[in-house]
């Protein structure tokens, strides 16, 4: 079974549906039976960005509840790990929330991650591994 692990852009794109990626969004989230995994920063940049969309918090936390989007990083145990992911793509820039889910794929060897972010398509986890991702063509 492949763990598909969940980035902000998609979250946001479900949710908002003025949001130019909605129509791909969704029919990527109906045919998933998995729960997604996610951590903490992504879902403090989605709901960051869902502020002005109207109900998008309260509909992003109702995915929560429901146990379709499942925060399950823990930072504090992965700290030196996802340290080492910063400083080697300081020039991309990397953010918190891509580390950690660079570090989400490593940890979890059958996944793929569920992102608009073409800076996927650089990072590479375990220093050389291509990420498998879940984007739009």
């Amino acid at each position: 079974m492949e763990t598909v692990i969940v980035d902000a852009g998609p979250l946001v794109a479900f949710l908002k549906r003025d949001d130019e990626h909605h129509d791909w969004a969704r029919q990527v989230f109906d045919r998933l039976t998995n729960p997604l995994l996610t951590c903490d920063s992504v879902l403090s940049e989605a709901l960051f960005l869902l502020q002005q969309t109207h109900g998008g918090t309260e509909q992003l936390v109702t995915l929560l509840e429901r146990g379709i989007v499942a925060p399950c990083f823990d930072l504090a145990t992965q700290l030196s790990e996802v340290g080492k992911l910063l400083r080697k793509y300081e020039s991309v820039p990397m953010s918190l929330a891509d580390a950690c889910l660079v570090r989400m794929v490593e940890l979890h060897p059958r996944s793929s991650v569920f992102t608009l972010d073409s800076d996927f398509q650089i990072y590479r986890r375990n220093r050389r591994q291509t990420i498998p991702v879940i984007s739009p063509d």
